[in-house]
């Protein structure tokens, strides 16, 4: 069986998920994924936990509620790891949330 793994990074630009799989030896692989919004990485998130991955790591671009959908939406399947930014410099400062969440 192989040992599926997988980081998920976000991009205004994208107007629907993008997917990439890397071979990471004869056991194990890498899915790439680039979302536009926390709905699709939530709606990308069950979809992993249906494919059997045993960890997510999300870019810097998720703020803390963006973290938080996204292991709500794991749903206990795999630990969701982050790495953090809370004042992003691709954002002009902003966090994630900011970014993401504006009304």
């Amino acid at each position: 069986m192989k040992r599926k793994v997988a980081f998920m990074f976000i991009n205004g630009d994208l107007k629907e998920a993008q997917r990439a799989v890397m071979k990471t030896g004869e056991k194990g692989e890498l899915i790439l994924i680039g979302v536009g919004s926390y709905e699709q990485a939530v709606e990308q998130a069950g979809k992993l936990a249906e494919e059997g991955v045993v960890s997510l790591e999300l870019c810097g671009g998720f703020g803390v509620l963006g973290h938080g959908q996204v292991v709500k939406a794991a749903n206990g399947a795999y630990p969701v790891g982050i790495v953090r930014f809370d004042n992003h410099p691709g954002y002009d400062g902003l966090s994630g949330d900011e970014k993401w969440m504006q009304a």
